[in-house]
């Protein structure tokens, strides 16, 4: 398998919590890492008939066989399970006993805040980073081809194409997932609404212009945009709310969590199409936003990022706290850089004041250098230059 960065954070959680849970979108190696950062453990699926109606018929004997703890796949399948786990980690008192997974953030998230609270150390695992791709030789060499391609696993590690692994994906993932969350009477609506928010990845979220683009309600594109997140397909970055006496944006942007599912989703088959496509920006954008998501992930931690953007239009794409004040992050997609993108970064700076953070542009390019007094990263330096803006200390300068 490729070695995943949440290793350290599984291995760091279960020293100091009976029961580690892992949850992210389906296919994105949930079970491959678990069995591999805990290998003695015995491995169960709960998507195994047999096993799940035995869980749900007699959770007691059910747990009783598992005397060294066990990995418990696809837990959110038989929910009455975690008011049984609770008792029996009580009385074993065993860091690291369990090993639960889920895709579905409802179900599980529900009932290890009922059931398990303050005994669950979680981490959220989602496709390869740029970081993990790099250190096993598997980064694509090309922009096109990772925004193409994205960070699923499967297509690392077998011989397929992403436009035959993305459609069985989508195909699969509304069949088994969709329908068990809501009842939902329309698939090829659904789908047609899944698209739409591909569309609109990297933008302001308006849900009633989203609905009635889909002929829906508002209220229903709300439900159902939820459920998008629940299965962890996309997220909503939140305006940054401190104030700077000026009158912000309060509306969130929506993002993918996985760019070449995005693309797919947006009828690109090829690099050739990609290369001059209208939504080539949106996808670098909704790249470089998910990385940044992934490396707080594999920490164990939540995002916490968010943008700014004034009424008058001034924005900057990505900003979050550090001991050492704001950090702020414009990104573009192009490969050569322009004096004009620059221009959020300094309204912002000039409106938030002086932070010992020195801003960054990530880019298209192969190169990092600094311009305008910010730092410039090219795309293929997150394996070695994204991730440290997001530490304490202030990034080098190259």
């Amino acid at each position: 398998m490729i070695p995943r960065q949440a290793t350290t954070t599984l291995q760091r959680l279960a020293k100091g919590f009976p029961i580690v849970a892992i949850t992210g979108p389906r296919q994105s190696g949930k079970t491959t890492l678990s069995r591999h950062v805990f290998p003695s453990k015995t491995y169960v699926s709960l998507e195994n008939p047999e096993e799940l109606e035995f869980a749900n018929s007699d959770p007691r004997r059910f747990l009783a066989r598992f005397d060294n703890g066990a990995i418990l796949d696809e837990v959110q399948r038989c929910p009455a399970l975690l008011s049984w786990l609770q008792t029996l980690v009580d009385e074993r008192a065993v860091m690291g006993d369990f090993v639960l997974t889920g895709s579905s953030q409802f179900e599980l998230i529900a009932g290890i805040t009922q059931s398990l609270a303050g005994r669950v150390g979680r981490v959220e695992l989602l496709p390869l980073s740029v970081h993990e791709l790099s250190a096993s030789g598997k980064l694509p060499s090309e922009l096109n081809t990772l925004l193409l391609q994205g960070g699923y696993p499967s297509l690392y590690d077998r011989a397929i194409s992403p436009q035959d692994w993305f459609g069985n994906y989508i195909a699969t993932y509304i069949e088994r997932d969709v329908r068990q969350l809501i009842a939902i009477r329309d698939l090829l609506q659904f789908q047609r609404f899944v698209k739409m928010c591909a569309a609109r990845s990297g933008q302001l979220l308006n849900l009633t212009a989203l609905g009635a683009d889909c002929g829906l309600s508002a209220t229903t594109a709300r439900e159902w945009l939820s459920v998008l997140e629940a299965s962890y397909l996309v997220m909503r970055l939140q305006p940054h709310h401190e104030n700077f006496g000026k009158r912000l944006v309060k509306s969130p942007k929506l993002y993918f969590l996985d760019v070449g599912l995005m693309a797919w989703l947006l009828g690109i088959r090829d690099t050739n199409t990609l290369d001059t496509h209208a939504s080539r920006g949106a996808l670098f954008e909704t790249f470089v936003v998910s990385e940044l998501v992934k490396h707080r992930f594999n920490q164990g931690e939540a995002s916490d990022l968010y943008f700014w953007r004034d009424s008058t239009g001034n924005e900057v794409d990505v900003v979050f706290d550090t001991p050492d004040g704001l950090q702020a992050i414009e990104i573009k997609s192009g490969s050569t850089f322009a004096p004009d993108w620059v221009k959020g970064l300094n309204k912002w700076q000039f409106i938030a004041g002086v932070s010992k953070r020195q801003p960054q542009i990530i880019y298209g390019g192969a190169t990092g250098y600094e311009r305008e007094s910010c730092q410039v990263v090219g795309w293929q330096m997150g394996a070695g230059k994204l991730t440290p803006s997001l530490q304490s200390k202030p990034p080098n300068k190259e």
